[in-house]
Protein backbone atom coordinates (compact mmCIF):
# COMPACT_ATOMS: atom_id res chain seq x y z
CA UNK A 1 0.00 0.00 0.00
CA UNK A 2 1.54 3.46 -1.17
CA UNK A 3 2.20 5.48 1.76
CA UNK A 4 1.89 9.50 2.54
CA UNK A 5 5.89 9.70 1.36
CA UNK A 6 5.02 8.09 -2.14
CA UNK A 7 2.40 9.91 -2.87
CA UNK A 8 3.61 13.09 -2.37
CA UNK A 9 7.14 11.26 -4.84
CA UNK A 10 4.18 10.33 -7.83
CA UNK A 11 2.57 14.17 -7.49
CA UNK A 12 6.13 15.45 -7.97
CA UNK A 13 6.72 13.37 -11.05
CA UNK A 14 3.71 14.13 -12.67
CA UNK A 15 3.26 16.37 -15.59
CA UNK A 16 0.14 17.77 -16.06
CA UNK A 17 -1.01 18.78 -19.58
CA UNK A 18 -2.46 21.58 -20.76
CA UNK A 19 -3.52 21.67 -24.30
CA UNK A 20 -6.59 20.88 -26.17
CA UNK A 21 -6.42 17.35 -27.24
CA UNK A 22 -8.12 17.20 -31.03
CA UNK A 23 -7.71 14.86 -33.81
CA UNK A 24 -5.36 13.23 -32.47
CA UNK A 25 -2.88 15.62 -30.96
CA UNK A 26 -2.03 18.47 -28.96
CA UNK A 27 -2.81 21.47 -30.76
CA UNK A 28 -1.83 24.87 -29.89
CA UNK A 29 -5.55 27.32 -30.57
CA UNK A 30 -6.86 30.22 -28.92
CA UNK A 31 -4.86 32.83 -26.47
CA UNK A 32 -6.55 32.93 -23.45
CA UNK A 33 -5.78 30.69 -20.34
CA UNK A 34 -7.38 30.42 -17.25
CA UNK A 35 -4.69 29.19 -13.97
CA UNK A 36 -5.33 25.64 -12.60
CA UNK A 37 -4.05 25.83 -9.06
CA UNK A 38 -4.00 22.95 -6.20
CA UNK A 39 -6.89 23.45 -3.58
CA UNK A 40 -4.76 21.64 -0.82
CA UNK A 41 -2.38 24.44 -1.13
CA UNK A 42 -2.54 26.75 -3.37
CA UNK A 43 0.35 26.32 -5.86
CA UNK A 44 0.20 27.26 -9.40
CA UNK A 45 -0.09 23.70 -11.45
CA UNK A 46 0.14 25.32 -14.80
CA UNK A 47 -1.98 28.03 -17.22
CA UNK A 48 -4.18 26.12 -19.01
CA UNK A 49 -5.30 26.98 -23.08
CA UNK A 50 -9.25 27.83 -23.18
CA UNK A 51 -10.19 26.21 -25.98
CA UNK A 52 -13.14 28.84 -26.67
CA UNK A 53 -15.22 29.02 -30.10
CA UNK A 54 -12.05 28.41 -32.34
CA UNK A 55 -10.96 25.38 -30.36
CA UNK A 56 -14.64 23.79 -29.93
CA UNK A 57 -15.14 24.05 -33.79
CA UNK A 58 -11.67 22.69 -34.75
CA UNK A 59 -12.74 19.36 -32.52
CA UNK A 60 -16.06 19.03 -33.84
CA UNK A 61 -14.63 19.25 -37.14
CA UNK A 62 -12.23 16.29 -35.86
CA UNK A 63 -15.04 14.41 -34.48
CA UNK A 64 -17.18 15.00 -37.67
CA UNK A 65 -14.55 13.88 -40.07
CA UNK A 66 -13.59 10.59 -38.09
CA UNK A 67 -17.49 9.58 -38.04
CA UNK A 68 -18.29 10.48 -41.77
CA UNK A 69 -15.09 8.11 -42.68
CA UNK A 70 -16.04 5.18 -41.05
CA UNK A 71 -13.46 4.83 -39.14
CA UNK A 72 -14.89 4.20 -36.16
CA UNK A 73 -18.57 4.50 -36.65
CA UNK A 74 -18.64 1.66 -39.83
CA UNK A 75 -15.53 -0.30 -38.25
CA UNK A 76 -17.16 -3.39 -36.63
CA UNK A 77 -17.98 -4.19 -32.89
CA UNK A 78 -15.15 -6.44 -32.85
CA UNK A 79 -12.72 -3.62 -33.76
CA UNK A 80 -14.15 -0.99 -31.45
CA UNK A 81 -14.38 -4.25 -28.62
CA UNK A 82 -10.95 -4.85 -28.92
CA UNK A 83 -9.50 -1.17 -28.76
CA UNK A 84 -11.66 -0.11 -25.76
CA UNK A 85 -10.67 -2.91 -24.08
CA UNK A 86 -6.95 -1.83 -24.90
CA UNK A 87 -7.70 1.45 -23.63
CA UNK A 88 -9.33 0.07 -20.42
CA UNK A 89 -5.90 -1.91 -20.09
CA UNK A 90 -3.94 1.26 -20.22
CA UNK A 91 -6.06 3.21 -17.92
CA UNK A 92 -5.70 0.55 -14.91
CA UNK A 93 -1.98 0.79 -15.92
CA UNK A 94 -1.95 4.16 -15.04
CA UNK A 95 -4.38 4.40 -12.12
CA UNK A 96 -1.70 6.07 -9.94
CA UNK A 97 -0.79 8.95 -12.05
CA UNK A 98 -4.64 9.55 -13.01
CA UNK A 99 -5.47 9.26 -9.44
CA UNK A 100 -2.93 11.96 -8.66
CA UNK A 101 -4.38 14.55 -11.57
CA UNK A 102 -7.34 14.41 -9.88
CA UNK A 103 -5.90 14.68 -6.58
CA UNK A 104 -3.72 17.81 -7.38
CA UNK A 105 -6.43 19.49 -9.74
CA UNK A 106 -9.53 18.92 -7.40
CA UNK A 107 -8.71 18.44 -4.01
CA UNK A 108 -9.68 14.64 -3.42
CA UNK A 109 -8.16 12.16 -1.29
CA UNK A 110 -5.87 10.38 -3.53
CA UNK A 111 -6.67 7.05 -2.15
CA UNK A 112 -10.39 7.38 -2.79
CA UNK A 113 -9.72 8.18 -6.62
CA UNK A 114 -6.80 5.51 -7.19
CA UNK A 115 -8.75 2.39 -5.39
CA UNK A 116 -12.49 3.35 -5.95
CA UNK A 117 -13.05 5.88 -9.12
CA UNK A 118 -10.24 4.50 -11.26
CA UNK A 119 -11.32 0.87 -10.75
CA UNK A 120 -14.74 1.82 -11.16
CA UNK A 121 -14.16 3.65 -15.02
CA UNK A 122 -12.15 0.83 -15.80
CA UNK A 123 -14.50 -1.20 -15.49
CA UNK A 124 -16.79 1.02 -17.32
CA UNK A 125 -14.87 0.78 -20.78
CA UNK A 126 -14.66 -3.09 -20.16
CA UNK A 127 -18.15 -3.05 -19.42
CA UNK A 128 -19.12 -1.55 -22.43
CA UNK A 129 -16.44 -2.80 -24.65
CA UNK A 130 -18.05 -6.51 -24.02
CA UNK A 131 -21.68 -4.98 -24.69
CA UNK A 132 -21.19 -3.82 -28.38
CA UNK A 133 -21.46 -7.04 -29.62
CA UNK A 134 -24.79 -7.89 -27.67
CA UNK A 135 -26.98 -5.43 -28.62
CA UNK A 136 -29.02 -6.63 -31.54
CA UNK A 137 -31.11 -4.93 -34.10
CA UNK A 138 -34.90 -5.96 -34.32
CA UNK A 139 -37.35 -7.64 -37.28
CA UNK A 140 -40.49 -5.67 -36.71
CA UNK A 141 -43.54 -7.71 -37.83
CA UNK A 142 -44.49 -6.20 -40.98
CA UNK A 143 -46.94 -7.42 -43.49
CA UNK A 144 -46.03 -10.40 -46.00
CA UNK A 145 -43.81 -9.65 -48.90
CA UNK A 146 -42.15 -7.27 -46.39
CA UNK A 147 -38.95 -7.23 -44.11
CA UNK A 148 -39.25 -4.14 -41.66
CA UNK A 149 -35.80 -3.74 -39.98
CA UNK A 150 -35.24 -1.41 -36.52
CA UNK A 151 -31.45 -0.62 -36.73
CA UNK A 152 -29.46 1.45 -33.84
CA UNK A 153 -27.52 3.65 -35.19
CA UNK A 154 -24.93 5.65 -34.32
CA UNK A 155 -25.81 9.57 -33.77
CA UNK A 156 -22.35 11.16 -34.37
CA UNK A 157 -20.58 13.97 -32.66
CA UNK A 158 -21.51 14.00 -29.21
CA UNK A 159 -20.42 17.00 -27.03
CA UNK A 160 -19.99 15.61 -23.30
CA UNK A 161 -19.91 18.47 -20.56
CA UNK A 162 -18.39 17.18 -17.42
CA UNK A 163 -18.19 18.28 -13.65
CA UNK A 164 -14.99 18.51 -11.43
CA UNK A 165 -15.97 16.18 -8.19
CA UNK A 166 -15.43 13.07 -10.45
CA UNK A 167 -12.95 13.73 -12.94
CA UNK A 168 -12.23 10.36 -14.34
CA UNK A 169 -15.43 8.64 -13.64
CA UNK A 170 -17.47 10.90 -15.20
CA UNK A 171 -15.85 10.90 -18.03
CA UNK A 172 -16.18 7.16 -18.14
CA UNK A 173 -20.12 7.59 -17.42
CA UNK A 174 -20.16 9.58 -20.48
CA UNK A 175 -17.22 8.67 -22.81
CA UNK A 176 -17.64 4.67 -22.36
CA UNK A 177 -21.21 4.40 -23.64
CA UNK A 178 -21.37 7.27 -26.38
CA UNK A 179 -18.12 5.69 -27.84
CA UNK A 180 -19.18 2.17 -27.77
CA UNK A 181 -21.91 2.82 -29.57
CA UNK A 182 -19.52 4.37 -32.75
CA UNK A 183 -19.77 7.59 -32.08
CA UNK A 184 -17.33 10.44 -31.94
CA UNK A 185 -16.89 12.62 -28.60
CA UNK A 186 -16.20 16.14 -27.76
CA UNK A 187 -15.23 16.22 -24.66
CA UNK A 188 -15.41 19.33 -22.07
CA UNK A 189 -13.62 18.89 -18.59
CA UNK A 190 -14.49 21.41 -15.61
CA UNK A 191 -11.95 24.24 -15.46
CA UNK A 192 -11.24 22.95 -12.01
CA UNK A 193 -10.10 19.62 -12.97
CA UNK A 194 -8.91 19.45 -16.34
CA UNK A 195 -5.49 17.09 -16.40
CA UNK A 196 -7.00 13.67 -16.09
CA UNK A 197 -9.20 14.18 -19.48
CA UNK A 198 -6.47 15.80 -21.21
CA UNK A 199 -3.79 12.46 -20.03
CA UNK A 200 -6.64 9.67 -20.71
CA UNK A 201 -7.10 11.59 -24.67
CA UNK A 202 -3.34 10.53 -24.88
CA UNK A 203 -4.32 7.41 -23.90
CA UNK A 204 -6.79 6.13 -26.28
CA UNK A 205 -4.69 7.69 -29.25
CA UNK A 206 -2.27 5.17 -27.63
CA UNK A 207 -4.62 1.99 -27.46
CA UNK A 208 -5.21 2.84 -30.96
CA UNK A 209 -8.37 4.68 -31.23
CA UNK A 210 -9.04 6.35 -34.24
CA UNK A 211 -7.96 10.20 -34.55
CA UNK A 212 -10.92 12.34 -33.71
CA UNK A 213 -13.01 10.07 -32.25
CA UNK A 214 -11.81 11.30 -28.46
CA UNK A 215 -11.21 14.96 -28.29
CA UNK A 216 -10.75 16.83 -25.40
CA UNK A 217 -11.43 20.89 -24.97
CA UNK A 218 -10.28 22.30 -21.81
CA UNK A 219 -12.03 25.81 -20.81
CA UNK A 220 -14.26 28.19 -19.16
CA UNK A 221 -18.01 27.26 -19.04
CA UNK A 222 -18.70 30.72 -20.44
CA UNK A 223 -16.51 30.11 -23.13
CA UNK A 224 -15.75 26.83 -24.25
CA UNK A 225 -18.93 25.41 -22.75
CA UNK A 226 -21.20 27.94 -24.29
CA UNK A 227 -19.50 26.96 -27.77
CA UNK A 228 -20.24 23.03 -27.41
CA UNK A 229 -23.81 23.80 -26.50
CA UNK A 230 -24.30 26.17 -29.26
CA UNK A 231 -22.50 24.58 -32.12
CA UNK A 232 -24.78 23.32 -35.16
CA UNK A 233 -22.71 19.88 -35.51
CA UNK A 234 -22.92 18.35 -32.24
CA UNK A 235 -25.86 15.87 -32.38
CA UNK A 236 -26.07 15.26 -28.57
CA UNK A 237 -24.91 17.30 -25.84
CA UNK A 238 -24.67 14.93 -22.83
CA UNK A 239 -23.94 16.65 -19.55
CA UNK A 240 -24.02 16.19 -15.45
CA UNK A 241 -23.45 19.44 -13.63
CA UNK A 242 -26.03 21.82 -11.82
CA UNK A 243 -29.56 21.89 -12.34
CA UNK A 244 -28.70 25.96 -13.03
CA UNK A 245 -26.28 25.35 -16.08
CA UNK A 246 -28.15 22.35 -17.43
CA UNK A 247 -30.77 24.70 -17.94
CA UNK A 248 -28.19 26.60 -20.23
CA UNK A 249 -27.76 23.49 -22.81
CA UNK A 250 -31.33 23.20 -23.09
CA UNK A 251 -31.33 27.10 -24.01
CA UNK A 252 -28.35 26.06 -26.37
CA UNK A 253 -30.34 23.43 -28.29
CA UNK A 254 -33.16 25.75 -28.79
CA UNK A 255 -31.14 28.87 -29.91
CA UNK A 256 -28.83 26.31 -32.52
CA UNK A 257 -29.98 22.83 -34.15
CA UNK A 258 -32.38 21.46 -31.86
CA UNK A 259 -30.21 18.46 -30.83
CA UNK A 260 -30.29 15.99 -28.36
CA UNK A 261 -29.52 17.17 -24.41
CA UNK A 262 -29.40 14.63 -21.98
CA UNK A 263 -28.70 16.44 -18.46
CA UNK A 264 -27.88 14.16 -14.58
CA UNK A 265 -27.82 17.61 -12.83
CA UNK A 266 -28.00 18.25 -8.81
CA UNK A 267 -29.52 16.72 -6.03
CA UNK A 268 -30.67 17.27 -2.46
CA UNK A 269 -31.30 13.85 -1.50
CA UNK A 270 -33.22 12.79 1.59
CA UNK A 271 -31.93 9.65 4.17
CA UNK A 272 -34.75 8.57 5.98
CA UNK A 273 -34.19 6.86 9.44
CA UNK A 274 -36.97 4.73 11.29
CA UNK A 275 -37.12 4.22 14.50
CA UNK A 276 -37.37 0.01 13.34
CA UNK A 277 -33.49 0.60 11.79
CA UNK A 278 -32.31 -2.84 12.33
CA UNK A 279 -28.82 -1.48 13.66
CA UNK A 280 -28.76 2.44 14.24
CA UNK A 281 -24.69 2.72 14.75
CA UNK A 282 -24.08 1.21 10.92
CA UNK A 283 -26.90 3.76 9.98
CA UNK A 284 -24.99 6.39 11.54
CA UNK A 285 -21.64 5.57 9.86
CA UNK A 286 -23.97 5.17 6.24
CA UNK A 287 -25.18 8.60 7.12
CA UNK A 288 -21.96 9.87 7.68
CA UNK A 289 -20.45 8.02 4.44
CA UNK A 290 -23.66 9.64 2.64
CA UNK A 291 -22.86 13.11 3.18
CA UNK A 292 -18.61 13.85 3.74
CA UNK A 293 -17.67 11.45 1.27
CA UNK A 294 -15.68 13.00 -1.41
CA UNK A 295 -15.78 16.13 0.78
CA UNK A 296 -19.75 15.96 0.16
CA UNK A 297 -19.05 16.53 -3.16
CA UNK A 298 -21.47 14.57 -4.72
CA UNK A 299 -24.55 15.25 -6.66
CA UNK A 300 -26.44 12.06 -4.93
CA UNK A 301 -25.00 13.08 -1.43
CA UNK A 302 -27.70 12.39 1.21
CA UNK A 303 -27.28 16.02 2.80
CA UNK A 304 -30.75 15.43 4.24
CA UNK A 305 -31.82 13.29 7.36
CA UNK A 306 -35.07 12.28 8.23
CA UNK A 307 -35.16 10.57 11.10
CA UNK A 308 -38.19 9.62 13.62
CA UNK A 309 -38.38 11.30 16.91
CA UNK A 310 -37.84 7.97 18.90
CA UNK A 311 -34.52 7.55 17.82
CA UNK A 312 -33.15 11.38 16.70
CA UNK A 313 -31.60 12.03 19.58
CA UNK A 314 -29.37 8.78 19.53
CA UNK A 315 -29.17 9.09 15.77
CA UNK A 316 -27.83 12.80 16.12
CA UNK A 317 -25.02 11.65 18.51
CA UNK A 318 -23.59 8.89 16.74
CA UNK A 319 -23.86 10.79 13.55
CA UNK A 320 -21.56 13.59 15.36
CA UNK A 321 -19.19 10.81 16.89
CA UNK A 322 -18.59 9.83 13.04
CA UNK A 323 -17.29 12.96 12.10
CA UNK A 324 -13.06 12.58 13.69
CA UNK A 325 -13.09 10.00 11.09
CA UNK A 326 -13.47 12.54 8.21
CA UNK A 327 -11.31 15.52 9.70
CA UNK A 328 -10.17 17.00 6.16
CA UNK A 329 -6.19 16.60 5.79
CA UNK A 330 -3.54 16.26 3.03
CA UNK A 331 -5.26 14.93 -0.37
CA UNK A 332 -1.48 13.00 -0.82
CA UNK A 333 -1.99 11.28 2.86
CA UNK A 334 -4.11 8.14 3.13
CA UNK A 335 -4.83 8.49 6.82
CA UNK A 336 -6.66 12.08 5.75
CA UNK A 337 -10.59 11.73 6.35
CA UNK A 338 -11.36 14.51 3.87
CA UNK A 339 -9.15 16.16 1.21
CA UNK A 340 -9.39 19.80 -0.01
CA UNK A 341 -12.68 21.96 -1.32
CA UNK A 342 -11.97 22.39 -5.15
CA UNK A 343 -11.61 26.20 -4.60
CA UNK A 344 -11.84 29.31 -2.68
CA UNK A 345 -15.23 30.41 -4.50
CA UNK A 346 -16.92 27.21 -3.65
CA UNK A 347 -15.22 26.65 -0.02
CA UNK A 348 -16.81 30.81 0.62
CA UNK A 349 -20.28 28.79 -1.17
CA UNK A 350 -20.09 25.85 1.74
CA UNK A 351 -19.31 28.65 4.14
CA UNK A 352 -22.06 31.14 2.98
CA UNK A 353 -24.61 27.99 3.67
CA UNK A 354 -23.20 27.39 7.43
CA UNK A 355 -23.72 30.95 8.35
CA UNK A 356 -27.10 30.73 7.08
CA UNK A 357 -28.07 27.70 9.05
CA UNK A 358 -27.13 29.53 11.95
CA UNK A 359 -28.69 32.14 11.57
CA UNK A 360 -31.48 30.52 10.97
CA UNK A 361 -31.86 28.81 14.30
CA UNK A 362 -31.09 25.49 13.15
CA UNK A 363 -28.52 24.33 15.98
CA UNK A 364 -24.98 23.49 15.12
CA UNK A 365 -23.42 20.18 16.24
CA UNK A 366 -20.29 19.61 15.43
CA UNK A 367 -18.18 21.11 12.77
CA UNK A 368 -18.78 24.57 11.02
CA UNK A 369 -15.52 25.67 10.50
CA UNK A 370 -12.85 26.51 8.12
CA UNK A 371 -9.62 25.28 8.17
CA UNK A 372 -6.30 26.21 6.90
CA UNK A 373 -3.23 24.06 6.12
CA UNK A 374 -0.43 24.16 4.00
CA UNK A 375 -0.73 27.98 2.89
CA UNK A 376 -4.99 26.91 1.91
CA UNK A 377 -7.86 27.62 3.35
CA UNK A 378 -9.67 25.43 1.12
CA UNK A 379 -11.32 22.86 3.94
CA UNK A 380 -14.53 22.72 6.09
CA UNK A 381 -14.57 20.63 8.78
CA UNK A 382 -17.60 17.81 8.79
CA UNK A 383 -20.56 19.51 10.11
CA UNK A 384 -24.00 18.57 11.44
CA UNK A 385 -26.84 20.97 12.03
CA UNK A 386 -29.92 19.58 14.23
CA UNK A 387 -33.48 21.07 14.05
CA UNK A 388 -33.06 22.43 10.40
CA UNK A 389 -36.41 24.17 9.07
CA UNK A 390 -37.60 22.49 6.30
CA UNK A 391 -38.05 25.81 4.22
CA UNK A 392 -34.79 26.89 5.08
CA UNK A 393 -31.93 27.00 2.68
CA UNK A 394 -29.90 24.20 3.91
CA UNK A 395 -32.70 22.03 3.08
CA UNK A 396 -33.68 22.97 0.20
CA UNK A 397 -31.05 23.96 -1.54
CA UNK A 398 -27.67 21.33 -2.72
CA UNK A 399 -24.33 22.76 -1.00
CA UNK A 400 -22.59 20.74 -2.61
CA UNK A 401 -19.88 20.14 0.28
CA UNK A 402 -19.73 18.30 3.95
CA UNK A 403 -22.78 19.94 5.53
CA UNK A 404 -25.71 17.75 6.65
CA UNK A 405 -29.33 18.80 7.64
CA UNK A 406 -31.15 16.52 10.22
CA UNK A 407 -34.71 17.33 10.72
CA UNK A 408 -36.94 14.88 12.83
CA UNK A 409 -40.25 13.48 12.06
CA UNK A 410 -43.23 11.47 13.69
CA UNK A 411 -45.24 9.79 10.82
CA UNK A 412 -44.51 8.18 7.83
CA UNK A 413 -46.72 10.09 5.69
CA UNK A 414 -44.79 12.96 7.19
CA UNK A 415 -41.58 11.60 6.34
CA UNK A 416 -42.30 10.74 2.73
CA UNK A 417 -44.05 14.64 2.18
CA UNK A 418 -41.02 15.97 3.71
CA UNK A 419 -38.44 13.79 1.20
CA UNK A 420 -40.65 14.81 -2.07
CA UNK A 421 -40.83 18.28 -0.80
CA UNK A 422 -38.12 18.98 -3.18
CA UNK A 423 -37.16 20.56 -6.21
CA UNK A 424 -34.55 17.47 -7.15
CA UNK A 425 -35.30 13.85 -7.25
CA UNK A 426 -31.64 12.56 -8.34
CA UNK A 427 -31.06 9.53 -4.92
CA UNK A 428 -33.02 8.50 -1.30
CA UNK A 429 -32.59 6.45 0.97
CA UNK A 430 -34.53 4.78 3.93
CA UNK A 431 -33.70 2.77 7.02
CA UNK A 432 -35.58 0.35 7.96
CA UNK A 433 -36.20 -2.91 9.56
CA UNK A 434 -39.58 -3.69 7.85
CA UNK A 435 -39.61 -5.08 4.50
CA UNK A 436 -43.22 -4.02 4.30
CA UNK A 437 -41.98 -0.29 4.76
CA UNK A 438 -39.13 -0.58 2.26
CA UNK A 439 -40.83 -1.31 -0.51
CA UNK A 440 -43.82 0.69 0.46
CA UNK A 441 -41.47 3.85 0.44
CA UNK A 442 -39.46 2.44 -2.60
CA UNK A 443 -42.95 3.05 -4.34
CA UNK A 444 -43.53 6.43 -2.90
CA UNK A 445 -40.52 8.46 -2.66
CA UNK A 446 -40.01 10.04 -5.90
CA UNK A 447 -36.31 9.58 -6.75
CA UNK A 448 -34.32 7.98 -9.60
CA UNK A 449 -32.60 5.85 -6.92
CA UNK A 450 -33.99 4.62 -3.91
CA UNK A 451 -31.60 2.85 -2.07
CA UNK A 452 -33.08 0.73 1.16
CA UNK A 453 -30.73 -0.03 4.37
CA UNK A 454 -27.79 1.54 2.74
CA UNK A 455 -27.41 4.73 0.90
CA UNK A 456 -26.22 5.99 -2.79
CA UNK A 457 -26.10 2.06 -4.08
CA UNK A 458 -24.75 2.17 -8.32
CA UNK A 459 -23.22 0.03 -10.15
CA UNK A 460 -22.51 -0.23 -13.49
CA UNK A 461 -25.60 -2.52 -14.10
CA UNK A 462 -28.07 -0.36 -13.10
CA UNK A 463 -29.23 2.92 -14.42
CA UNK A 464 -28.57 6.08 -12.71
CA UNK A 465 -30.33 9.53 -12.89
CA UNK A 466 -33.39 11.80 -11.79
CA UNK A 467 -36.66 13.28 -11.79
CA UNK A 468 -38.00 16.91 -11.52
CA UNK A 469 -34.87 19.04 -11.54
CA UNK A 470 -32.50 16.47 -11.49
CA UNK A 471 -32.24 16.08 -14.85
CA UNK A 472 -33.34 13.56 -17.63
CA UNK A 473 -31.75 10.58 -19.12
CA UNK A 474 -29.64 7.43 -17.79
CA UNK A 475 -25.99 7.08 -17.11
CA UNK A 476 -24.95 3.38 -16.84
CA UNK A 477 -26.37 0.06 -17.65
CA UNK A 478 -26.83 -0.83 -21.02
CA UNK A 479 -29.69 2.02 -21.05
CA UNK A 480 -26.82 4.95 -21.16
CA UNK A 481 -26.80 3.36 -24.84
CA UNK A 482 -29.97 4.47 -25.44
CA UNK A 483 -29.02 8.22 -25.28
CA UNK A 484 -26.25 7.95 -28.06
CA UNK A 485 -27.99 5.33 -30.51
CA UNK A 486 -31.41 6.58 -32.85
CA UNK A 487 -33.68 4.02 -34.05
CA UNK A 488 -33.69 3.92 -38.32
CA UNK A 489 -36.75 1.26 -39.61
CA UNK A 490 -35.57 0.42 -42.83
CA UNK A 491 -38.36 -1.34 -44.88
CA UNK A 492 -37.85 -3.48 -47.44
CA UNK A 493 -40.98 -4.74 -50.17
CA UNK A 494 -39.55 -8.26 -51.86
Amino acid sequence: MRTHQDWRAAAAEVVLPTRPFIGGKHVEIGAATFENRNPATGALLGEVADAGAEGVDAAVRAARASFDSGVWSRAGVALRRERMLRFADLLAEHAAELAVLDSLDMGKRVVDAHELDLPFSVGLFRYYAEAIDKINDEVAPTPPGTLGLVRRVPLGVVGAVVPWNYPVDMLAWKVAPAMAAGNSVVLKPAEQSPSSALRIAELAAEAGIPDGVLNVVPGLGETTGRALGLHPDVDVLAFTGSTEVGAYFLQYAGQSNLKQVWLECGGKSPHLVFADAEDLAATAKQTAFGIWFNQGAVCSAHSRVLVQREVHEELVALVAAEAAAYAPGDPLDPAAGMGAIVSAEQTDRIMAYVDGARAAGARLVTGGERVTRDGSDCYVQPTVFDGVDPESALAREEVFGPVLAITPFDTEDQAVALANDTAYGLAASVATGSLSRAHRLAERIHAGTVTVNGVDAFSAWTPFGGFKGSGFGRDLSLHALDKYVGLKTVWINH
